[in-house]
């Protein structure tokens, strides 16, 4: 078995504590803990135990440290794909859904449903055309309608074996229906 070659002073430790009380992400928190517990000799089962991370997360983390310090333990992700668009242009898409329809926008014969309301798929087309952006994952488009002040809604399902034809007259076979009202008597 190998001895431990990772070891930390106590000024690194204090600053490690000192990174983690002033820390507002709790990610970021987690590793500074992490590598400060496994560096003043808790063995890697307590600190998995205590962190609630991966064996690998951890010797990744102290190699980090070790290599380029305290900045090596912070979040250095780019934010995925809502860091696509920047404030301003969420801000600009923002205003155009809320001042105009699909159908105003992209066209009656390229929106989904009627084009009255903003669906994923008009959301897809418009971000496209306007920003040349496509996102792999519905999630964020719905994360964008959520971020624009808008809530997700499915548009209405219509069967394709529906006919307007038919269901016009049957609701004119029920108007046309004479109603027997119980209150009044029959004549005789």
């Amino acid at each position: 078995m190998r001895t431990r070659t990772f070891c930390l002073t106590e000024s690194e430790a204090n600053e490690l504590q000192a990174a983690y009380w002033q820390c507002q992400d709790a990610d970021t928190k987690t590793r500074y803990q992490a590598v400060r517990l496994y560096g003043l000799g808790y063995s890697v089962a307590q600190v998995i135990d205590i962190c609630a991370c991966s064996t690998r997360s951890l010797l990744n983390w102290t190699h980090a440290y070790r290599e380029r310090g305290l900045a090596a333990l912070l979040d250095h992700r780019l934010g995925g794909n809502r860091a696509r668009l920047t404030p301003e242009q969420i801000e600009t898409l923002m205003n155009r859904l809320k001042t105009y329809t699909p159908a105003q926008l992209l066209g009656r014969d390229t929106c989904v449903g009627e084009g009255q309301f903003w669906t994923i798929g008009d959301l897809a087309k418009l971000v496209q055309r306007e920003y040349e952006v496509t996102f792999q994952s519905p999630t964020s488009y719905r994360s964008l309608l959520h971020r624009c002040d808008f809530t997700y809604q499915r548009p209405a399902k219509q069967y394709k074996s529906h006919s307007d034809l038919k269901v016009m007259e049957f609701e004119e076979a029920l108007e046309k229906k004479p109603s027997i009202s119980p209150s009044t008597p029959p004549t005789p």
